[in-house]
């Protein structure tokens, strides 16, 4: 009776599917086991095959470890309690607020639901990713949905994964579009900055390191806000509710610090996702060479001299932060009357596709530029848009 009562409380509540221990029945793939999951799903399988005893002693374990940890407190005491009594729920305390109660069981399902269903990173990648430049190491992949965080490492341009982690992001969901919102945005973003320690408050725990939010697509789409950081939590809070930030993503310190050792200020971009598409290798191969392609096309075509065919690359809607379609072809026009040869070289190119609902993916490289009057080297952005079934440009400018 004992352990029926329990595990229905815990597991029933956590509804994630058949305990399995990591390593058991699962792909061959090396995890970084990182962070309380591993912990937890052990705990939940001890519970689950009534040796309550071990259960209580992985927690106290678990509490060692991270001091600061309510939700396996309150695990803790849903275990004390079951030696006296059945538990029908998760969270027996007779004084605690409900509210919190909640917050810890939407915690537990997070954590323990992306914890089981890691086998996407071991046979896919995000689509997001489809090509990091050679100098950055990094690149980070958020799921608002599953609260998750998803590290990846440049392997010759491949994303390769190398941890994950629980995150909390904006109490009303995501997709920002106003200051105050108390939402995440979604896109693709680059960290700017690493805030130090001495200009924080204890609230933003160990480090914070601000995004790049609105970016040149936000702008263009009107949305506005500032002030959306990766940071921790307090020294007295190990974790925060699933929904619990006014916008940022926060991570436990401990969690954070192992991400910060990994983060290249202007460099490391951050992909915000409300649910991340994950891609075959093959597939993911595919696109990225079919957009790889129409930039090499545009490339060529732009040192053909033939503004016609150059043009066909950009959208209709295309802007500069300055000119439109019709003004910046005329530009182009009057440019090209005075050039007997172009020469274009592209480097350093990243291709990230956006998360949002257009069909969007956003192009940084290093552009050198040749011609018989003139000489530049530059670092652009562009955004290429899905129009009419191909790749076209919809916004470029210095990045």
């Amino acid at each position: 009776m004992r352990r029926a009562a329990l595990a229905i409380a815990l597991i029933a509540v956590c509804a994630v599917g058949p305990i399995v221990v990591a390593g058991a029945n699962r792909p061959q793939t090396t995890f970084s086991d990182s962070g309380p999951e591993p912990q937890l799903s052990r705990i939940l399988v001890e519970i689950e095959n009534n040796r309550l005893d071990s259960a209580l002693e992985q927690t106290e374990s678990l509490l060692r470890q991270y001091p600061n940890f309510r939700l396996a407190h309150l695990i803790k005491g849903d275990l004390l309690l079951a030696r006296s009594m059945p538990l029908l729920t998760f969270g027996n305390a007779s004084n605690a607020p409900q509210e919190k109660l909640t917050d810890l069981r939407d915690e537990v399902i997070a954590r323990l639901r992306a914890y089981r269903n890691r086998s996407a990173t071991a046979n896919y990648v995000p689509r997001y990713l489809l090509q990091m430049q050679p100098d950055q190491r990094h690149a980070i992949v958020v799921d608002t949905q599953k609260s998750r965080l998803y590290l990846y490492q440049n392997d010759n341009g491949r994303p390769r994964f190398v941890a994950d982690y629980y995150i909390t992001h904006g109490k009303l969901g995501a997709d920002k579009t106003r200051e105050g919102d108390k939402k995440t945005p979604i896109g693709v973003y680059h960290v700017t900055s690493s805030l130090p320690l001495k200009k924080l408050g204890d609230f933003y725990g160990t480090g914070a390191f601000p995004i790049n939010y609105p970016n040149e697509w936000d702008k263009r789409q009107g949305r506005n806000g500032h002030g959306i950081w990766l940071h921790g939590t307090p020294s007295d809070t190990f974790s925060r509710p699933p929904k619990a930030s006014d916008g940022c993503v926060v991570l436990a310190n401990t969690d954070l610090d192992a991400l910060a050792k990994n983060l290249q200020i202007g460099l490391t971009p951050v992909i915000i996702s409300n649910s991340i598409e994950w891609l075959s290798l093959d597939d993911w191969q595919n696109e990225r060479s079919a957009l790889d392609k129409k930039i090499n096309e545009w490339r060529s075509d732009w040192e053909s001299r033939d503004v016609s065919r150059f043009l066909k690359h950009y959208s209709k809607k295309f802007q500069t932060r300055d000119q439109n379609l019709d003004q910046f072809a005329q530009q182009k026009r009057q440019v090209n009357a005075g050039k007997e040869w172009i020469k274009v070289k592209l480097t350093n190119l990243s291709m990230f596709r956006d998360p949002g609902k257009e069909e969007l993916v956003v192009v940084t490289f290093e552009q050198d530029y040749q011609s018989n009057n003139l000489n530049n080297q530059m670092k652009k952005r562009q955004y290429w848009i899905r129009e009419e079934g191909t790749w076209k440009i919809i916004f470029e400018g210095a990045a």
